[in-house]
């Protein structure tokens, strides 16, 4: 081996004397153009510098968040909090991944290969076997990757990295099932029937798990040493909802029907999904990335992937909440929360008891009410959103001007900003702090996510060139 790399090393060199059309000048690697995107249902927030906390005195007296100048760097932001219905593509998705993967590991098991059933249109378990098996159709470098790697997998999953046959379309009507296997993969994905009622099977819900490997940047960076792998981290999240949480958060309190209905009605398709962990939140933003990624390099299109979507800082959540206005209490500036025909312009509770004044008893649609600066809805009440940032009442004594954030991962509080339907102004204030447990959901709190703009693009009147 070292024999072979001495070789090619030498290659390298004889080679690299060759012709060349640089004509031995530095004229750089010769790249493809690069153009950005505009991640669909995101706007661009422009970097800038604004001053942080609180402007006016807190009325609530907590001193959490005193002024401070801080400048953060361009980025995109969901223009409304994730929906259930963009939130229910993420569980389909999983939920059709394991599927996928118990037929494939079901058909290996019994020795089924991809095309064996009748026409090879769902005729079998077969037709949904593992699309990597045949030789004779890998190349070279699959046929090397699946020799060495992924017909051995890994030792927490010995099928990581095999290829499913996504051709054949998922069987849901029970009576075109195409065999007795199919049949019972299908079986294995919902609760007993000594756990249904109604005539009604449901989705086992706890089987529903997203798996999601990340580098651990922060750790990696202050190490002195260590092999890469040290730093790669793997999650696992159960990502279906908390529908309880309307019963949970308030005692003696008939909500029943927003648990049987707000998640999977078609009717609350377009509200902000709620019940949602900060766990679980992280897990939706590395499976946009994901699922993005996936559709780029399956289309073969000669573009780069795209950049992480994630959590906003807490920073970056009140820069953009408001709007580009200065020292402003909401997003559409202040102090009042009714617009000047006495209308209110968010979805809180206003007055004591009173959850409807505002013409809204539970959520909104997530595109209600009018927009910010930054073209962004409802950054104050309907539902609280997770930041990325641990929560320290201190902070703000201690974190960068540059981009601040507190990236604790030990410190399980972690900021929600923005208020929601059932809070007084005060936590619609664009400063106001507050937070919850990573692994807690609640009716109430939501979240929306950012991409890193790969660019310059800043506020000002900065000069084009």
């Amino acid at each position: 081996m070292k024999k072979f790399i001495a070789f090619a090393s030498v290659l390298a060199l004889l080679t690299s004397c060759g012709r060349s059309n640089d004509k031995g000048e530095l004229v750089g690697v010769k790249g493809k153009k690069w153009h950005p995107e505009k991640p669909y249902g995101m706007t661009l927030v422009p970097g800038g510098a604004f001053i942080m906390g609180k402007s006016d005195d807190d009325l609530a007296n907590i001193q959490d968040a005193p002024t401070k100048t801080v400048t953060v760097r361009a980025f995109y932001m969901d223009e409304t909090e994730i929906t259930n219905s963009e939130y229910r593509q993420f569980v389909e998705w999983v939920k059709d991944s394991i599927i996928r993967v118990r037929l494939a590991v079901f058909a290996d098991e019994q020795g089924m290969t991809a095309g064996s059933g009748k026409g090879g249109k769902g005729g079998s378990i077969g037709d949904f076997a593992f699309a990597d098996a045949d030789p004779a159709k890998m190349t070279p470098y699959d046929k090397y990757m699946y020799e060495n790697y992924y017909s051995v997998g890994t030792d927490d999953d010995p099928y990581a990295g095999r290829r499913l046959n996504k051709k054949i379309k998922l069987i849901t009507d029970t009576s075109k099932y195409p065999d007795e296997f199919y049949t019972e993969v299908m079986d294995s994905m919902y609760l007993p029937l000594a756990e249904s009622f109604n005539g009604l099977r449901t989705i086992d819900v706890r089987k529903l798990e997203f798996r999601y490997s990340y580098m651990d940047i922060q750790a990696a960076a202050k190490a002195k040493v260590g092999k890469r792998s040290k730093f790669i981290k793997t999650e696992k999240a159960q990502i279906y909802p908390d529908t309880t949480v309307w019963i949970k958060d308030f005692a003696y309190s008939y909500n029943e029907p927003m648990h049987n209905d707000y998640f999977w009605h078609q009717a609350y398709g377009d509200y902000p999904v709620v019940g949602v962990s900060w766990k679980q939140a992280k897990a939706f933003c590395a499976w946009r990335t994901l699922n993005k990624n996936a559709y780029i390099k399956s289309k073969k299109k000669k573009k780069d992937l795209i950049n992480t979507f994630r959590l906003p800082t807490e920073a970056e959540w009140e820069y953009a909440a408001r709007g580009g206005l200065e020292s402003g209490a909401y997003p559409w500036g202040g102090p009042y929360t009714k617009n000047d025909r006495g209308c209110f312009l968010a979805n809180f509770k206003p007055n004591r008891g009173d959850y409807a004044a505002d013409e809204a008893l539970y959520t909104v649609e997530a595109k209600s009410y009018d927009p910010n600066g930054y073209n962004l809805y409802n950054m104050a009440g309907n539902v609280a959103e997770w930041t990325d940032s641990s929560y320290d009442a201190a902070a703000y004594e201690y974190v960068s001007s540059m981009n601040p954030n507190v990236p604790d991962n030990k410190n399980m509080r972690k900021v929600v900003r923005g208020g929601s339907w059932k809070d007084v102004s005060y936590f619609l204030q664009v400063s106001t702090r507050d937070f919850e447990y990573a692994d807690t959901a609640r009716s109430y709190i939501g979240f929306r996510t950012v991409q890193d703009y790969m660019g310059t693009q800043v506020t000002g009147k900065a000069p084009r060139k």
